[in-house]
């Protein structure tokens, strides 16, 4: 236990000396170098993962010539981090994290899209600021559970999510691709995580973000598997429930080949949930409280 406790202050004394003076680095570089100011949070996130010691076993690529609607399962604060170090990315986040402190700070100067989803005018100007990024080329982060789980399943994919690229938008359906980041956290101290474990990892439910901070921190070092698909055109997909319907079947495919240690195998055919056990899910007093989306 001592020496869990030493671990993680020593970590968070590294990550707050290394991350403290580069913030203005940041924030000069989105007032005078917006390719630079994307592309640098990405070579900061890699070395916070290193800190962290997050160790990154990347399946596929996320490609850099084409703007990328990026769809991906949702496990715990850790994914941020863990998908910035993949590529240059923002993320899709909902309002309150822009009140977070500190958090906050961190995530405007990524240039993430806050959407307030009580609000519709709210959500349309988000749409818009979505797909201007992507009109620029960026590639936007979309967690499409629109909150986080155990890490052991997918939940179902929520289509309204969707409406910003895949409904009318001023970017070329042509010129954008989709890709989805399947995230499995698989070992920690170079043990295996089991079934029961790897909820540990996950922020999800209720749970209060700096008390599992700290013991994330604590645990020892962590192995995460990103496995990313080829890119797919936006304009193969008919509209936002076909996109919903199809990137959350490629998400549960890979997650599942991750955790039976078979990645990459075609042969494996998820359970794809009916709209009754969606419905069930919803409704469940255990339902994921809404974290980043």
């Amino acid at each position: 236990m001592a020496n869990g406790s030493l671990r993680a202050s020593a970590v968070l004394a590294g990550f707050f000396a290394f991350t403290v003076p580069l913030m203005p680095v940041q924030a000069l570089l989105l007032k005078t170098s917006p390719k630079s100011a994307r592309r640098f949070p990405n070579w900061y996130h890699k070395n916070v993962c290193r800190i962290l010691g997050i160790t990154l076993k990347i399946e596929g690529a996320v490609v850099e010539d084409r703007p990328v609607l990026l769809v991906c399962n949702h496990t715990s604060w850790l994914d941020i981090p863990v998908l910035s170090a993949l590529s240059p990315v923002s993320f899709v986040a909902k309002l309150e994290v822009g009140s977070w402190p500190f958090v906050s700070a961190l995530a405007r100067l990524q240039r993430s899209v806050f959407i307030d989803r009580t609000r519709r005018q709210s959500t349309g100007d988000a749409a818009t600021e979505i797909t201007g990024r992507l009109k620029q080329g960026d590639t936007i982060v979309l967690f499409a559970e629109g909150t986080s789980s155990d890490g052991n399943r997918v939940l179902p994919f929520k289509t309204s999510l969707f409406g910003a690229v895949a409904g009318q938008n001023p970017v070329s359906s042509s010129e954008i691709v989709v890709q989805t980041a399947a995230v499995v956290y698989t070992h920690l101290r170079g043990v295996p995580l089991t079934r029961a474990d790897r909820p540990r990892i996950g922020w999800y439910g209720d749970m209060e973000m700096t008390s599992h901070a700290w013991g994330v921190l604590k645990s020892g070092p962590i192995t995460v598997t990103i496995n990313v698909s080829p890119p797919v055109p936006l304009s193969e997909f008919k509209d936002r429930k076909d996109l919903a319907l199809k990137t959350e079947r490629a998400v549960r495919t890979a997650v599942l080949g991750i955790l039976r240690g078979r990645p990459g195998d075609p042969g494996l055919v998820p359970v794809e949930p009916s709209q009754e056990i969606r419905r069930q899910k919803l409704a469940l007093p255990l339902a994921r409280s809404e974290k980043w989306t």
